[in-house]
């Protein structure tokens, strides 16, 4: 394809064309796959639901706030701009505000669908077809929840990195951070450094679990010397780290006024002598990411069980999934950062030209070689970094009956235990039935990983250890309209879509 600089097409708009290559979110991974492909002579379509490259790590201040220095508010700028001038300078073409629902086969073809607009909320539905796809969707939080956690000034961590990151907005002056996982550091030494009080960082597991991976340690020092920055940071601005505690209830009326924090033991089981308040105005907490995996699920990807309990993609040396024609990078197949998302980004985009230009010496290149090493020493830091912060199996002991855990539909851990303990429900699909948890307007995407853990705690406590869940595997990916829908013509394209030429 001719080389003249990205395109970046309005929402609805896909050209009556046949890519080589449709890739699926423009985070780290998508990007790195994208601008690496067109570079091997594919044509490239970059989808991503923003209006901007970066995908959630590397969100960043719209120009009308007139941000002087947006990279300040990052880690590791320098290679998110590289990738975005890349970009600017290669042949992809970039289909920004595209909210893609679902991937089915189009003959040779994939086609993949989705509706356009902020939110989606456009509605027209476009087509596009590829003969190869990248998801690289990224991750989401992973929210437990806890007396009270739906009074307003309780946000998730990566959205309050978010708020900051995208619309130099604080979601209180005094936030107390807690969860689980390397990003409450990050998160709570950019609080501070905007101006927020920060009382307390409370993680629930301990950093003395790295210790127990020495290889992956001693194979990653960058990953210590990030350690090293935030631990500064924490220490610069006087912010203490509460080790295996977590916040157990909120406090307030008709927002945050203070949160309860208890240590916890081995397995997350709160110890309420050690209780004790913390006044704050607001909470920033999440327990680690999830995979989003659910546009691969849908079509038959296979999965595998993480440490940490979630679900990612299972995918080959090259990073091609289960399903033939289809590859994934970055968190999809396991959360690992965005150095690691770039790496096998770019070692899919070879992979997928590859196979689209038949020529298998790129994969026994050396560029291929370096990265398939590259992969597997940070891969191994991310099974690591799973393994320290694997939610404890009695964490569920922070709920009384009277907790939200479903917000969409109001559905308590009372009536999740009752539908339990009284219905014989011993899996999440099954309680969704009788309770309604999950069917939501986020679709269990809040709430399916504890109501998850509540049913499978509650069937088999004299079993001991609960068998793990199944991931979730929808038609829909994404919220769609039924005019949208209707839109489609029996063949599944947009009615005013002609059949893209081969």
């Amino acid at each position: 394809m001719p080389r003249g600089g990205a395109e970046t097409v309005p929402p609805g708009d896909t050209h009556a064309v046949t890519y080589d290559l449709a890739v699926i979110g423009a985070g780290s991974a998508g990007l790195a796959g994208a601008v690496v492909a067109d570079r091997l002579g594919l044509r490239v379509a970059l989808l991503d639901s923003s209006g901007e490259v970066g995908g959630q790590f590397y969100r960043h201040p719209a120009p009308a706030l007139g941000a002087v220095r947006p990279e300040a508010l990052h880690h590791d700028w320098d290679a998110f701009a590289g990738l975005r001038r890349e970009l600017a300078d290669s042949g992809v073409v970039h289909l920004a505000g595209h909210h893609v629902w679902t991937l089915a086969r189009d003959g040779e073809l994939w086609a993949v669908h989705a509706v356009t607009g902020a939110d989606g909320d456009g509605e027209r539905p476009v087509c596009v077809r590829a003969r190869t796809v990248l998801f690289a969707t990224g991750a989401g939080e992973r929210q437990l929840p806890f007396p009270h956690w739906t009074l307003p000034g309780v946000v998730g961590a990566g959205g309050a990195q978010a708020m900051l990151k995208s619309g130099l907005a604080l979601p209180g002056r005094r936030i107390v951070v807690a969860g689980s996982g390397p990003l409450l550091p990050a998160v709570a030494a950019s609080l501070a450094a905007a101006g927020a009080r920060v009382p307390a960082v409370v993680e629930a597991s301990g950093y003395l679990r790295y210790a127990r991976s020495p290889a992956a340690l001693a194979a990653n020092p960058r990953k210590l010397a990030e350690a090293a920055t935030y631990g500064a940071a924490l220490l610069r601005h006087r912010i203490p780290l509460r080790t295996r505690s977590a916040v157990t209830e909120v406090h307030g009326r008709d927002r945050v006024e203070g949160v309860t924090v208890c240590r916890l033991d081995r397995d997350w089981r709160p110890l309420p002598a050690t209780a004790g308040r913390i006044d704050c105005d607001a909470l920033a907490v999440g327990h680690g990411l999830v995979p989003q995996i659910e546009l691969a699920t849908g079509i038959g990807c296979a999965t595998r069980r993480t440490d940490d309990g979630a679900y990612a993609l299972v995918v080959d040396a090259f990073q091609e999934t289960s399903v033939r024609g289809l590859w994934a990078a970055g968190e999809t197949g396991g959360v690992g950062g965005a150095q690691l998302a770039r790496v096998e980004g770019e070692l899919a985009g070879i992979a997928a030209a590859a196979r689209v230009r038949g020529q298998e010496t790129h994969l026994r290149g050396s560029r291929a070689r370096a990265l398939r090493r590259r992969r597997a020493r940070m891969r191994a830091f991310a099974t690591a970094m799973a393994r320290a912060h694997a939610p404890g199996r009695d964490w569920t002991e922070w709920l009384d009956d009277a907790t939200d855990v479903c917000r969409c539909e109001e559905v308590t851990a009372g009536a999740v235990r009752e539908a339990v303990r009284d219905y014989g429900a011993r899996d999440a699909r099954t309680v969704k039935l009788l309770t309604r948890a999950g069917m939501g307007w986020c679709q269990g995407r809040m709430c399916g990983a504890a109501v998850t853990c509540l049913a499978s705690r509650a069937g088999t406590e004299s079993a001991g250890e609960a068998p793990p869940p199944a991931p979730e595997r929808r038609p829909l990916a994404a919220p769609v309209s039924l005019a949208a829908l209707a839109a489609l013509r029996p063949d599944g394209l947009p009615a005013e879509d002609e059949p893209h030429p081969e």
